[in-house]
C-alpha cells in the first residue's frame, strides 16, 4: 500500500473528524500564541540595506537630531492667490500649534515661496514611530494644522513621516476588507459552482482558517528571521492563500462529485477522489511554493520577504485542504451536495459535457488552433514594448493621500530641489573635497553643510535643479555619485536616491529570479511528468501567456486606469504569479492527461483529460482571477496593477491555454510528448483529425 492509499484512508475513516479537530485545536492555539501582526499598517522596505541610500538612513542616526523626523507644513490659498499678512500670520499660528503636539517645542520659522503664494515649516515626530502610531500622530497634527485656519487658506502636511502615515492609513481597516470581500467573492462562486446553499461552507471555513493561521506563520516567521511582514505582503498573501487553497478544494470536491456518481460508498468515494487528487494538489503546492521561495534570491527586502512568507501560507493552505477538509467531507456526507446530490450513475464524465466537445473540436484542427493561438499570444506580449516601470513617491496611491497633494503644493511654489533635498554624508575629513565636488556639479543649486555627528562624519543639505521623483533627479544622483567616486566613503542618499536604488535593485532582481522561477518549474515538472518534451512545451506556452498578460495588463493600466507606468515590483510578482499559478492547471491537465494514456492514448487522452478538468479547471480559474481583482479594494498602484494583470492572466491561462493551445500541441505532437517514456501503449487514437 503506497502512501498516498494509507493517506487517503485515514482522513476519510469514520474518527478522521478527530484528526480535523485536532489540527483546528492546535491552529487555534497557536494563533494566541503568537499574536496579532502589529507591522501590517507599515509601508513596504523598498530598499536593499547596501545601497547608498540605506546607508545613509543608517549612518544619520550618528547626528544630532537622528531621534526625530521633519514633518513640513505647508499653507496656501485656495483660490493660489499671494498669501497676505493675515494669510501668513494664521500660517504661523497653525505652526506654533503643531509645535505643541510635536516631538519638538520649537519649530524652524516660516519659509515663504519665492511667488509669494505658499509658506511652508517644520516641525519634528518621533522617528521611531511607524505603522499606526505614525498615523495617530500625523493625524493629530493635521487636525492642529486646520483647527482655526481661515477658510481661505489650506494647510497640508507632506514629508517622510506624513507619507508613511498615509500608507498606514490606507491600510486600517484593509486586511479585514480584504479578507471579507475575498470571502464574499469565494462564497458567491462557489454556490454558482456546486449551486448547493451549504457545501460553500465547508471549504470557505477551513481556507479562512488556513488563512488566519498563515498569517500567524508569518508573523512568527517574520520574528524570527527579521523579515518584513508589511501591510502589503499580508494583503497579497491572503489573496494568495484563498485564492490556491480555494483551487485545490474545487480540485478535491470535484473529484469527490466525480467519484460519488460511479459509488454508492461515499467514504470509498472520497478515499479514490483523495488519491488521485492529492498527488496533484501537492505537486502544483510544491511548485508554487518552490517558485516564490526564488524571491530570496532577490536583494530588495520587500521582495524577500513576500516569498518567504507567502511560501508558508500557501504550505498551510495545502495542509488545511488535505488534512482538514476530507474528514469534514466524510463526516457531513453526499447530503453536502443538496439539492444536486450525485447519485451512482456509471457515468464517463470525460467523454460528455461542453469541454470534451471543444477539446475533441481542437482534436481535429491542431495545427489552425495552435497557430491562431500562438499568434493572438504573441501579439499581446508586444504591448509589452515602450512600457514604463518605476512609480514615484507621490504616484504610489490610487485614491488621494495629503502627503501627495501637499509634496505637489510644495514642488509647485519653491525651487525643484528645495521640496525634497538630496542628503550627503562623508568623513569629516573629506569635507573640503565634497564641497569641491558639489561646486563642480552643474545640477546642484546649492548646498548646506550640516552639523557633525560627532563620530567623524558630516551631512550636507543638496538642493538640486530638478523636480523630486523625476527622470532628472535620478541624472542629479548619478552626477554627484560620480563626482564622489574617488572620495572614501562618500555616500548619497534622500528619497530620490532610495527611489534610484530600488528601481535598480528591482532591475537587477528581475535578471536574477525570472531565470530561477523557469527553471524550478521545469525541473518540478519534468520529476512530475519524468518527461524532457512535455515540460519544455508546458513552460514555453505558460511564459508566452504571462507575457500577453503583462502586455495587456500594462496597456490597461496606463491607457484606461491612466496609471503612469508600472510600479518596480509588478513585472516580477506578476510574472511568478502567473508562471507558478499557471503551471497548477497545467498539472491538473496533465496528471489527469497521463492517468488517462494507457486505457486511451495520448491523442484521446488529452481530449478526456479536457472534458473531465475542464469544468474544474474553469471554476478555479474564475475563482482565481476574481480574489487577484480584490487587491484592487487596496488604495496602491502597484496592488491594483498586480490585480489587473494577474487576474487577466489566469483567465487567459484557463480558457485560452489550458483548453486550446495545450490540447493542440499534444495532439500535434502526439506520443512524442512524453519522450524519453514510452507510456502510450494503447494504439486507441482520435479518428477524424483533418489536420
Amino acid at each position: 500500500m503506497d502512501f498516498w492509499t494509507r493517506f487517503a484512508r485515514i482522513v476519510s475513516s469514520r474518527r478522521s473528524w478527530a484528526l480535523s479537530l485536532a489540527v483546528i485545536v492546535l491552529s487555534v492555539a497557536f494563533m494566541g500564541l503568537v499574536g496579532e501582526n502589529d507591522s501590517a499598517g507599515q509601508a513596504p522596505s523598498s530598499v536593499p540595506p547596501e545601497a547608498d541610500s540605506a546607508q545613509v538612513t543608517e549612518l544619520l542616526d550618528q547626528f544630532p537630531g537622528s531621534e526625530t523626523a521633519p514633518v513640513i507644513l505647508v499653507v496656501s490659498r485656495i483660490d493660489d492667490g499671494v498669501l497676505t499678512p493675515a494669510d501668513t500670520d494664521a500660517a504661523a499660528q497653525a505652526l506654533a500649534r503643531l509645535s505643541d503636539t510635536a516631538s519638538s517645542d520649537t519649530a524652524s520659522p516660516l519659509v515663504p515661496a519665492p511667488d509669494g503664494k505658499a509658506t511652508l515649516g517644520i516641525v519634528q515626530v518621533d522617528s521611531s514611530l511607524s505603522g499606526f502610531d505614525l498615523n495617530d500622530t500625523v493625524t493629530s497634527l493635521r487636525d492642529k494644522a486646520v483647527d482655526g485656519l481661515p477658510s481661505d487658506l489650506e494647510a497640508q502636511l507632506t514629508g517622510g513621516p506624513a507619507f508613511g502615515a498615509d500608507i498606514a492609513n490606507s491600510f486600517s481597516g484593509a486586511n479585514f476588507t480584504l479578507l471579507a470581500v475575498t470571502a464574499l467573492v469565494v462564497a458567491i462562486l462557489l454556490i454558482v459552482t456546486y449551486r448547493s446553499p451549504i457545501l460553500w461552507l465547508v471549504p470557505l471555513l477551513v481556507i479562512g482558517l488556513g488563512d488566519r493561521v498563515a498569517t500567524s506563520v508569518g508573523t512568527a516567521l517574520a520574528e524570527l528571521t527579521g523579515l518584513s511582514f508589511d501591510g502589503s505582503t499580508s494583503g497579497i498573501t491572503s489573496v494568495l492563500v484563498f485564492g490556491a487553497g480555494t483551487n485545490y478544494a474545487l480540485l478535491l470536491i470535484s473529484r469527490y462529485r466525480e467519484e460519488l456518481r460511479t459509488r454508492d460508498d461515499h467514504r470509498e468515494a472520497l478515499r479514490h477522489a483523495v488519491r488521485h487528487a492529492g498527488p496533484a494538489i501537492l505537486a502544483s503546492n510544491a511548485t508554487v511554493v518552490l517558485a516564490l521561495l526564488t524571491l530570496l534570491l532577490a536583494i530588495l527586502p520587500s521582495t524577500r520577504s513576500l516569498g518567504a512568507l507567502a511560501a508558508a501560507g500557501l504550505v498551510v493552505a495545502a495542509v488545511f485542504v488535505l488534512v482538514v477538509l476530507p474528514p469534514l467531507l466524510a463526516l457531513c456526507g453526499p447530503k453536502l451536495f443538496w439539492p444536486f446530490i450525485p447519485k451512482g450513475e456509471d457515468k464517463d464524465t470525460a467523454t460528455t459535457g461542453a469541454w470534451h466537445s471543444v477539446a475533441a473540436a481542437v482534436s481535429r484542427h491542431p495545427t489552425r488552433t495552435a497557430s491562431v493561438t500562438l499568434v493572438a499570444l504573441i501579439a499581446c506580449a508586444a504591448a509589452l514594448f515602450g512600457t514604463g516601470i518605476g512609480l514615484s513617491q507621490t504616484e504610489q496611491f490610487r485614491v488621494t493621500a495629503e502627503s501627495v497633494e501637499g509634496f505637489d503644493t510644495l514642488s509647485e511654489h519653491f525651487p525643484a530641489g528645495l521640496a525634497d533635498p538630496t542628503t550627503v554624508v562623508a568623513p569629516t575629513e573629506s569635507a573640503d573635497r565634497i564641497e569641491t565636488a558639489l561646486d563642480g556639479v552643474t545640477s546642484v543649486d546649492s548646498f548646506t553643510r550640516g552639523a557633525d555627528s560627532g563620530t567623524g562624519l558630516t551631512q550636507w543639505s543638496v538642493v538640486t535643479d530638478a523636480a523630486p521623483a523625476s527622470d532628472d533627479a535620478f541624472a542629479a544622483v548619478e552626477e554627484l555619485r560620480a563626482a564622489f567616486s574617488d572620495i572614501p566613503d562618500a555616500l548619497v542618499g534622500g528619497s530620490d536616491a532610495q527611489a534610484l536604488d530600488t528601481s535598480d535593485a528591482a532591475a537587477r532582481d528581475r535578471l536574477v529570479v525570472v531565470p530561477a522561477i523557469l527553471i524550478v518549474v521545469l525541473v518540478v515538472l519534468i520529476a512530475l511528468l519524468r518527461s524532457l518534451i512535455a515540460p519544455l512545451i508546458l513552460v514555453g506556452t505558460t511564459v508566452l501567456s504571462a507575457l500577453a498578460a503583462l502586455g495587456v495588463g500594462s496597456w490597461f493600466s496606463s491607457s484606461v486606469f491612466g496609471f503612469p507606468a508600472l510600479d518596480d515590483n509588478v513585472p516580477l510578482y506578476a510574472f511568478l504569479f502567473l508562471v507558478a499559478l499557471g503551471v497548477d492547471y497545467t498539472i491538473f491537465l496533465v496528471t489527469r492527461t497521463r492517468e488517462e494514456v494507457p486505457g486511451h492514448g495520448t491523442r484521446s487522452a488529452i481530449v478526456r483529460a479536457v472534458g473531465a478538468t475542464g469544468g474544474v479547471i474553469t471554476s478555479a480559474g474564475i475563482v482565481l482571477a476574481a480574489v487577484f481583482c480584490v487587491l484592487g479594494v487596496l488604495p496602491l498602484i502597484t496592488l491594483t496593477q498586480l490585480g489587473i494583470i494577474v487576474g487577466f492572466g489566469i483567465l487567459l491561462d484557463t480558457f485560452v491555454v489550458r483548453t486550446l493551445v495545450i490540447p493542440a500541441l499534444f495532439t500535434l505532437v502526439g506520443p512524442g510528448i512524453w519522450w524519453p517514456n514510452r507510456i502510450d501503449s494503447s494504439r486507441t487514437e482520435l479518428v477524424g483529425t483533418k489536420e
